[in-house]
């Protein structure tokens, strides 16, 4: 992959090109939000058929422009380069406002850097797949996430999801067909510190199936007794008896 840091705080920096390089990729950094742009702006500008994917870690606190506005003026140019948003500020309301913006991840500070480094690798293997037409609208079946107004519909009805119901959509339409573990879907909605014995995500889950699926004949979120949870399409026939 190809990094481009942006990232005002030395030792996370330095800590970050250190083990990015020694993984093999190549980095390039900045220590100012409008800097950091211009960088973008130029990889995106330079980028051709066949180049490896490259990958944005942009911190939410800069000098010269803070990354909600580095990523909300990216994606208004039509830059769709994969983001992963590093900050400290932690609540739900803070990861949606930052997907809200266009960023495609969200790791809150302190992470630990395997977590990072796979987050990252699942960003660039999503772009590759998605080729040249990259683009912020995620659709499985008839069901369609908007991941920059962060609005829902299914068969082209809206749906009423709260900012968390959202935020588990968003991961769960992000790999259709992907198994998701209780655990693995607590620690990217609700965060590392959410208890882990709790049973929120069940109820997160019924509540959003019954917004989702219900009037559907065929369910698009399944659970996997004892697995966890996945959302997936229905195959040809399914629903007729």
């Amino acid at each position: 992959m190809n990094i481009l840091l942006i990232e005002d705080d030395p030792r996370i920096a330095d800590f970050l090109q250190r083990g990015l390089r020694a993984e093999g990729h190549q980095v390039q950094r900045s220590a100012n939000g409008l800097e950091g742009l211009a960088m973008v702006q130029a990889a995106a500008r330079d980028i051709r058929p066949g180049d490896r994917p490259t990958v944005v870690v942009l911190d939410l606190m800069l000098p010269g422009m803070n990354g909600m506005e580095i990523c909300q003026t990216l994606r208004a140019a039509g830059v769709g380069l994969p983001i992963l948003m590093l900050t400290a500020l932690s609540t739900l309301e803070d990861r949606v406002a930052g997907l809200r913006m266009g960023a495609d991840d969200y790791l809150c500070k302190p992470f630990e850097f395997e977590e990072l480094l796979a987050r990252l690798e699942a960003l660039a293997r999503r772009a590759q797949s998605l080729g040249p037409g990259h683009s912020d609208r995620l659709a499985v079946g008839d069901l369609v996430l908007d991941r920059t107004s962060m609005r829902a519909t299914r068969s082209g009805r809206a749906l009423n999801l709260t900012a968390r119901e959202l935020a588990l959509l968003e991961l769960l339409m992000s790999a259709p067909g992907r198994l998701f573990s209780r655990e693995r879907i607590l620690a990217r909605v609700w965060g590392h510190s959410e208890d882990p014995l709790t049973n929120v995500v069940d109820v997160y889950i019924r509540r959003l199936r019954s917004k989702i699926d219900d009037g559907h004949p065929v369910p698009l979120i399944q659970t996997v007794r004892g697995l966890g949870y996945r959302l997936e399409a229905p195959g040809p026939g399914a629903g007729k008896g």
